[in-house]
Formats: structure tokens, sequence, C-alpha cells
């Protein structure tokens, strides 16, 4: 598996360099609170589903720890805001949920320390590598994984049977399948443009092939024009002007009435997704099924649409109480167990040891008992090995959804917004006083 998703060493070592600039400044709080030593209260904030009953799980069974939580907004709906606004006053909390696609931000910022002493190689090599490597940079390390989030298509089993739809292996099978939905019924469509959510156009152009974030020496290479990016950008833009989908923004009032009433019969979404589906949309047990992404050849590929990991603020005095509740999170049988048990989430670990229990843990009878895992397995194995995340990613899809919001409107294409997330990246990039090229 770690032959699979290693990267070339020019590029860890590139991205090493680059990140060195930015790393410089990271926290180092030290260990004075350690567990070893005497009970101990950390602070932790997350948003994700099931996080509650884990602390309450983790309380109930562990006395020289003691962890209180506090639920924030999901990230990009301002959780990230308050996190840093947190470690500005000084008043963070221990440990913070943050997704792979932020994590460089914020240790470029320096909110977050490096964690390595507490975090051996040992444990890091029960963990899926591609998820190791997307939080060690600069040579440090920076986060607990969580989980992975390989791509999958969710659709409805019954609708696709009564339309006489084949599921799409490829995309160009999903454009076909896209245009026989419509013709059947008028008012259904085939899945979702989320104008509000620039990630998932970034999982699709990974799928692809896409590198849009490189670290060469001391010079961040920035490039979302290459061929994978514009023919992924080309190919949505076409079903967007053929109203082929529809353009709800993702979690909406409006997306869900369109899930409820059969009117989008399909999702492109994540590992996650399997839970959401199921919390939202009781009523349909039985009706939806799992498939892999389509892909441009048809053979196994995917992105990665979201994913987490535990980090601890450059404030904290308990690093090693905070690593150790993170490391029961995503290490542990019975930590997964207390997070699925809430019956929402689809949680698939990081820790490769332990998908079994996370099947287990999960009632898939909502898929007709269909073998969710090991299709999500596939797909995690499917990943693309070559992208890496930037430190300005908030700067990068704050751009990229403004001009996604005006694309429903008739406004710029979607390949235009891409390009005005280009320049937003770069500009900022050079503002912080680093070298870009692109």
């Amino acid at each position: 598996m770690s032959r699979t998703w290693n990267r070339t060493s020019r590029v860890i070592a590139g991205t090493a360099t680059a990140l060195a600039v930015l790393t410089a400044c990271g926290g180092g709080g030290d260990s004075a609170g350690s567990s070893a030593n005497k009970p101990v209260t950390i602070t932790f904030w997350g948003w994700a589903k099931g996080s509650e009953d884990v602390v309450d799980a983790f309380n109930a069974s562990h006395k020289n720890i003691r962890v209180k939580f506090e639920e924030i907004p999901s990230g990009t709906a301002g959780g990230y805001a308050k996190i840093s606004n947190a470690v500005k006053a000084g008043n963070a909390p221990d440990l913070v949920s943050i997704e792979y696609s932020s994590l460089p931000e914020f240790v470029s910022s320096g909110a977050l320390q490096d964690i390595g002493d507490e975090f051996t190689e040992a444990d890091r090599a029960k963990l899926l590598p591609q998820a190791v490597e997307l939080t060690t940079l600069g040579g440090k390390t920076w986060a607990v994984p969580f989980d992975a989030a390989p791509q999958a298509f969710f659709y409805r089993k019954d609708l696709f049977e009564k339309y006489q739809v084949a599921v799409p292996k490829t995309w160009d099978e999903f454009k076909a399948a896209a245009e026989k939905v419509r013709k059947a019924d008028a008012k259904a469509r085939i899945g979702t443009f989320f104008p509000d959510d620039p990630t998932t156009f970034e999982a699709m152009a990974w799928q692809a092939g896409a590198q849009w974030f490189k670290a060469e020496n001391d010079t961040w290479k920035i490039d979302t024009t290459d061929p994978a990016t514009t023919k992924v950008a080309a190919y949505w833009q076409g079903l967007v002007d053929a109203d082929l989908v529809h353009k709800n923004a993702s979690f909406s009032p409006e997306w869900t009435g369109s899930l409820k009433n059969g009117t989008t019969i399909g999702y492109l979404g994540a590992s996650w997704g399997a839970g959401v589906l199921k919390g939202t949309l009781p009523e349909q047990n039985g009706k939806w099924a799992v498939a892999p992404m389509p892909s441009w050849d048809g053979k196994p590929a995917s992105g990665m649409l979201g994913g987490s990991t535990f980090a601890v603020t450059k404030d904290s005095r308990n690093k090693a109480a905070a690593v150790e509740f993170a490391e029961w999170m995503s290490t542990t049988e019975a930590g997964v167990k207390a997070r699925i048990a809430s019956g929402t989430s689809s949680a698939f670990p990081a820790a490769t040891a332990l998908r079994p229990v996370a099947k287990q843990a999960f009632d898939a009878s909502y898929y007709g008992g269909q073998d969710i895992y090991a299709l999500f397995e596939r797909s995690g194995a499917s990943i693309g090995q070559n992208w890496a995340w930037g430190p300005t990613t908030g700067t990068t899809n704050t751009a990229i959804k403004d001009q996604f919001g005006e694309i429903t409107k008739g406004g710029p294409t979607i390949a235009d917004a891409i390009r005005t997330g280009h320049e937003a990246t770069v500009a900022e990039l050079k503002k912080r006083g680093l070298k870009v090229e692109g």
C-alpha cells in the first residue's frame, strides 16, 4: 500500500523546502500538562457528526484526561474564522478539527504546533500514507489524520431502474445518463452543480490528474489551467449549459427538497455522504445505492472530497493529552465505534486496520445491505497521488466560490471562475512575500 501512495522524493523534498519558510513561525507550546503526570482537562472544538458521542465515550473510559467539547460551525461556514480569531486572541482550545485542504493555511499562519514528538513514526505507520503526507509539511507533523474521503456516486436505485438508466462508469456515460433522466422526467436531474462549493470541483480536477499547487525549492508553482482542469471545467460547463444538472447550494433546503421529492436522483459526493443521506432522508431507506465515481477512461480513479484531521493549537500547554485524545479518536476501535454509533456518520478511517470496525459499526441496511466499505476501500486505493494543497486555500476557494455563484445567473464560466481563483492565489502568495510562479 505504501508504495502505491508514495510520491517521488523530489516532490516531497521540494514541498519541505518551500514550507520551511511557512513553518518557521509555527507554535511550540510545551507538554507541561502531560497526561502521564497528572489529570488534565483539555478543550476540543469540532463539527463532525458524532463528535459529542466520541467525547462522552472517551470521558467515560479515561480518568487521566477530561475533554470539554464545543460544537462549532463547519470550517468554511464560520468554524475556521472562529478558530483563527481564538488563536489571535490567545484563548484557543487545545485541539481543533481541520480539513486537509485548510491545514497548510493554519500551519503557515503559525496557529498550530508540531506534534511529531507525540505522534511518532510508529503511530503514523498505522495510517493511510496519503493522509500522512497531507499532514506532513516542512518535514514536521502538524495533525493526526482522522478519515479519508474518497469520491463516490450515490444514486436512487429505484428511479434508475424506473427510467431504465444504467449506472455510468465513465463521464461520457454520465452525460448520456443525465440526458436520459431529463427525457424521462422533465423535472428530474441526475445530479447537482454546487455553486457554493469549489471543493467538489477540486475533487473532480484531482481525480482527472490535476496538480494545482506544487512546491519546488523555495517557490510555489500554481497551475489551474492544466489540461486536466481545463477538461473538467469544460465538461461541467457543458452540463450546466445544457440544463442536465440542478444548480442548488450544497445541503440547502432546495437541494434537500429535491432529494426528498425525487427530482434529484444522484449525488456526486464522498464516503462520508453515506451517513449524510441516511440521516437526511430516513424515509428513503433501501432506495439508495453507491457506485464508484465515474472516471474518464472507466478505470478506478478518485480525488478526495473533504477529510479531517485533529491539530493542536500553538498555545496549548496540554499537547501530550490532546494528541492522546486525537489518537484515541482516530486509531482505536472504541473511538471509531463511538463516532459511528450515532447512526449518521459513515467515517472511512485513515487507520487502515479499523476499516472492518467501521464497516461493522455502520448499518448498511439503508443501502440494501450493500458492502459500501468495500467500494470505499477500492476508491480510496485509487486516489490520485500528485495533488497537494497550498497555503492559501481560503483565498483560492473564496474567489472561486464568488464566481461560481454568478454562473447560475448567466455570469462567468467555470473556466473564468478558476482563472479568478488562480489570480487571487498568486496575488495572496506574493502579498505574503513568498516566491511564486504561475
